[in-house]
């Protein structure tokens, strides 16, 4: 296939240079900066023929970017964009050009775009819009080795606050248990096989069932000692690590234990 991407970014790149990997071809791109790695295309001309376009910019960019793409996109088959959260209605200006659209969002993480591109291949990713485009970004997700799913536009805000969490609260919790790690003297990288099974658990047996500790015991002296602990490293880990056990306590379904330590 045939491929331009619009900000080669941490997604935009990831997604090129997996693709390229695979075998397909990126045609060029556009870009506020210089990219050496692919050819640079001009703004407000007419774009080259291409299957699929992927507008990989920031939300709150994505329906003026797709307007001014609007008017030089006639030779393009689809075109779609990596938002979990926009929905491709925000694409509606390419449609009225007669351009199918869609959206396309690897649920993974994407630092840089080396390291992007090598976690794409065993990735879900998220597919809607129209048929034409449905069908040839799932043919793309499957010559990637990405398992694609549909996701309705009206079910992507609670999609990506799911996606959100999964990923940034794993890495906000385990950043307070690294600084507390260090505190204690002990290097992070000993609760790799903790964090490794609690994970698993969680998947295999359901969040409810993988809860354990001294919270869920209602071991409430202990909790106290915890948050003190925490907030002798820093008033900012204290702080964090007492929203996370409050938000642990609820899940634990011991809210009445709230009282007595906050």
């Amino acid at each position: 296939m045939k491929l331009i991407v619009v900000g080669p970014g941490r997604a935009g790149g990831a997604l090129a240079i997996a693709a390229e990997a695979a075998g397909h071809e990126i045609v060029g791109v556009l870009s506020r900066h210089p990219v050496e790695q692919w050819s640079p295309l001009e703004w407000d001309t007419d774009l080259p023929e291409a299957d699929v376009l992927f507008i990989a910019v920031r939300d709150e960019a994505i329906s003026q970017v797709a307007a001014r793409l609007a008017p030089f996109v006639g030779d393009v088959g689809v075109v779609a964009h990596l938002s979990g959260f926009t929905p491709v209605l925000a694409l509606h200006e390419i449609q009225e050009h007669g351009v199918a659209v869609g959206g396309f969002h690897p649920l993974q993480s994407l630092p840089d775009p080396e390291t992007g591109a090598r976690a794409l291949a065993g990735s879900h990713v998220a597919i809607d819009g129209d048929q034409l485009g449905v069908d040839l970004l799932t043919h793309l997700a499957t010559s990637l080795e990405m398992e694609p799913f549909r996701l309705d536009d009206t079910a992507r805000p609670a999609y990506h606050a799911a996606a959100a969490a999964a990923a940034n609260f794993v890495v906000t919790a385990l950043a307070v248990s690294g600084d507390l790690f260090r505190a204690a003297g002990v290097d992070p990288k000993v609760a790799r096989p903790l964090v490794e099974s609690a994970v698993a658990n969680v998947f295999d047996k359901g969040a409810a069932a993988s809860l354990t500790g001294p919270i869920v015991r209602g071991d409430i002296e202990t909790v106290i000692g915890h948050l003190t602990a925490a907030h002798e490293v820093s008033e900012e880990v204290g702080r964090q690590f007492r929203l996370m056990a409050e938000a642990t306590t609820i899940r634990a379904g011991r809210e009445e234990d709230l009282r007595q330590w906050r």
